[in-house]
């Protein structure tokens, strides 16, 4: 039952709890910034696949390229974040994928959000999970995005 005047799609984001919501720590902020930053410099081809990273945007980070034609399920991805977390040794890692295309959301994200959500779960740590596109990044889970016109490397 609703509240009068009240949207679902406005419940269900003042109920949600999982996922990144404002205002959002400095250190987050930059760090996601950093992750969209780094992926429009070094990321110049229409078509790639899509990568997975485990780690801090701008620091050590792991990578894992997702293929579509690899046979992969929930259990498997997981053990491949679990590998990574392991690799990248960061006390606080952020795992974000990276892929051509819009903001929206993809088939590709939920996968590993699901098996990030997993892992996370298992070793009881917050998630920071993001999908970063060209000059955006979106949290699958709130909805919350960043997005820039111009992106630059900044002193801060």
């Amino acid at each position: 039952m609703h509240a009068e005047g009240m949207t679902t799609s406005t419940v269900r984001s003042e109920t949600s709890i999982e996922g990144l919501h404002e205002p959002l720590p400095s250190l987050v902020e930059k760090r996601l910034r950093r992750a969209v930053l780094d992926h429009t410099a070094t990321e110049h081809r229409r078509s790639f696949l899509a990568l997975v990273h485990l780690g801090v945007p701008g620091g050590k980070e792991v990578v894992h390229a997702h293929r579509d034609d690899e046979p992969t399920d929930q259990w498997l991805r997981a053990d491949i974040l679990h590998s990574m977390r392991r690799r990248a040794g960061v006390p606080d890692p952020i795992v974000w994928l990276t892929r051509a295309g819009g903001p929206g959301i993809e088939d590709v994200d939920l996968r590993w959000l699901a098996a990030a959500r997993q892992v996370f779960q298992e070793i009881d740590k917050p998630l920071t999970y993001v999908v970063v596109t060209r000059n955006a990044w979106v949290d699958p889970r709130s909805g919350l995005t960043r997005r820039w016109k111009r992106l630059r490397y900044r002193n801060d």
